[in-house]
């Protein structure tokens, strides 16, 4: 008797997501080009306050997939619900949150990298990407992006896809990766942008800017928009270039043009998409002052 030929399925992104769940690691979906789902239209620009767990604790209980890493989930009810069926479909990508599994994530972004950490770190669980690695090390901390040439870290407040289990058994996070973030925090700032995270920029505190508000307004939006295009790497150094460029338009200016406005909402949307805090106000801070310091 002839023996019926199996058919294979072949998994879908919800298949990949419900076996990481089961295995206690949060996960989300990621559209094809990588980054996650847009906030819904009562998430959007964090109308809702955020989820609890994110910088800063909010009342969002939003049942679809908002908030990017913030969303991420091992519950199958929530995974499987009607609000995120829709994204399901369309997602190219599985991602989880390194820190709500319990680990660090160090991406290496290219070969030089890679170098690198073979002869720094020790040996732990390493997955291939398209570029580098992704070295997997038990343990959390604070994410950050460029901590050195081609490396970001992944874990706390942050996502990484999914790209397979990988190989080799996974070590203690060393005190040499936590060394890159502190070097990094240690770095000293080239000048202070004293603001607040609740202050817009408009007339009344910018009475010697010679620009329109439409020509100012314009440039902050297209500014925030590339910064907030890095979902997944970059966002700091695209924070540092938004700030240098904004504060090159206004070195001909009277003054006061209320830069440190316009650098506090660069801050926000650069850690609305996972850079630390001290991370993208140094950014923005180095940046401004590449160009406000030449002319001091």
């Amino acid at each position: 008797m002839t023996q019926p030929t199996p058919i294979r399925r072949e998994h879908t992104p919800l298949d990949t997501a419900l076996f990481l769940a089961a295995g206690g690691v949060p996960v989300l979906p990621l559209r094809a080009d990588k980054g996650p789902f847009g906030n819904c239209t009562d998430c959007a620009k964090n109308a809702c306050g955020g989820r609890p767990n994110m910088r800063v604790p909010g009342p969002c209980a939003c049942p679809r997939p908002c908030h990017a890493w913030a969303a991420a989930t091992t519950d199958p009810h929530t995974l499987t619900s009607p609000a995120w069926t829709s994204a399901w479909r369309r997602a190219g990508v599985v991602a989880y949150h390194p820190g709500g599994a319990g680990v660090t994530v160090v991406d290496l972004d290219d070969t030089a990298a890679v170098t690198w950490a073979r002869q720094t770190l020790p040996p732990t669980r390493v997955v291939g990407t398209t570029r580098g690695e992704h070295w997997i090390y038990r343990g959390t901390m604070p994410s950050a992006n460029h901590v050195r040439p081609g490396v970001d870290i992944k874990s706390l407040m942050s996502y990484a896809r999914w790209l397979g289990p990988g190989t080799g058994t996974m070590s203690l996070l060393p005190s040499a990766v936590l060394a890159l973030l502190e070097k990094e925090e240690s770095t000293p700032a080239r000048g202070a942008v004293d603001s607040s995270t609740s202050a817009r920029w408009d007339r009344s505190v910018a009475t010697g800017c010679r620009h329109t508000d439409t020509y100012i307004r314009t440039g902050l939006d297209q500014g925030l928009a590339r910064v907030l295009a890095h979902r997944e790497s970059g966002a700091g150094t695209a924070a540092y270039g938004v700030a240098r460029f904004l504060a090159k338009q206004h070195t001909t200016c009277p003054g006061p043009c209320a830069l440190d406005t316009l650098g506090e909402q660069i801050i926000d949307a650069a850690v609305s998409v996972g850079v630390p805090e001290p991370y993208a106000r140094r950014a923005v801070t180095n940046g401004m002052g590449a160009v406000l310091g030449a002319i001091a």
